[in-house]
């Protein structure tokens, strides 16, 4: 039989086949990706064949299909544990909040130059937005000007309320969506509201850190009435690069792209070479200040060229 992986929870793992039913299936014995190196040899979204056992009811997976791309990230920097978040993904939402929690920018840069590299389409959908303020509102407008120029679409929405979830809904439609955030941006309840009735466990925010509490515990994918499927994430922390070479995170932003390729020098770390196109467009205002100086930030981390060359 095949189908595809719409739960996983470590051992075990829910197969969706095209008819619909959904098989409870362990792996066949001890399956490892060629290349990757990770925590989980499957992931949800991922295309397997198996066998089911009619007298056990359990079904076993003995052949992962090939994957036309997949999201990876570490725990933290200096982990070298890493994770397959979900595969075969048409589009990567991830659910930001300005407050309660605020997600930082430096968050969702790594998650955007992550999915440039894995070939994901991604967007950026603002939560929250009911309890915003005036100076909330203003750091919106500037963050949607800053990730529209770089070439993602950005949504602004209530989970709460349903305020432009339709907006949401049409991006979605017909795809398989991944949704991911920090802990407490309220993706779960953003869900939801998407997908009524699915009754997801929501969490409140601690009043002490205001950083929220973790409410879905696996990843999980849920299709959609109007056609599609969203893959929910279990809210994470950090988001850890893997793989990557330092002359290689230009090429993971799209407005850097734009310009690279008019430095003076063929090998521009568009660090601190004379006649660099990238720095000229930042002086000039074309690629925003704060998202070079995360590419900076990016570039610098020692444990990149390191890494990478482990996976090797």
């Amino acid at each position: 039989m095949k189908g595809v992986v719409i739960k996983s929870t470590g051992s075990w793992f829910s197969v969706r086949t095209d008819t619909g039913f959904v098989a409870g299936c362990k792996l066949k014995g001890n399956f490892r990706m060629k290349g990757i190196k990770t925590t989980n040899p499957l992931a949800v979204g991922d295309k397997v064949e198996f066998d089911y056992r009619d007298e056990e009811k359990v079904g076993l997976i003995n052949k992962i299909l090939p994957r036309y791309n997949y999201i990876i990230r570490k725990s933290t920097k200096l982990s070298k544990v890493s994770h397959i978040i979900a595969a075969n993904i048409d589009l990567a939402l991830l659910v930001v909040t300005i407050r309660e929690p605020r997600t930082s920018v430096g968050f969702i840069d790594r998650f955007l130059v992550t999915a440039e590299a894995y070939h994901i389409p991604a967007a950026l959908v603002f939560n929250k937005i009911d309890i915003y303020g005036e100076p909330d509102f203003l750091q919106l407008d500037n963050l949607t000007r800053i990730y529209e120029a770089a070439g993602y679409k950005t949504f602004r929405v209530s989970a709460l309320t349903g305020r432009n979830i339709t907006d949401v809904k049409s991006e979605i439609k017909d795809k398989v969506s991944l949704f991911s955030g920090i802990s407490g941006v309220g993706k779960s309840q953003l869900v939801n509201a998407i997908v009524p009735g699915l009754k997801l466990k929501t969490g409140d925010i601690s009043e002490y850190h205001l950083k929220g509490k973790h409410t879905t515990t696996f990843p999980e994918m849920h299709s959609l009435s109007f056609g599609g499927f969203i893959i929910d994430t279990p809210g994470i922390r950090e988001f850890g690069l893997v793989k990557f070479r330092k002359e290689e995170i230009a090429e993971r932003f799209p407005e850097m792209r734009r310009y690279m390729h008019e430095c003076q020098f063929n090998n521009c770390t568009h660090t601190h070479e004379p006649h660099c196109a990238v720095k000229e467009a930042v002086k000039n205002g074309k690629i925003a200040l704060s998202r070079y100086e995360s590419y900076l930030r990016i570039f610098n981390d020692d444990y990149l060229e390191k890494e990478a060359w482990e996976w090797e």
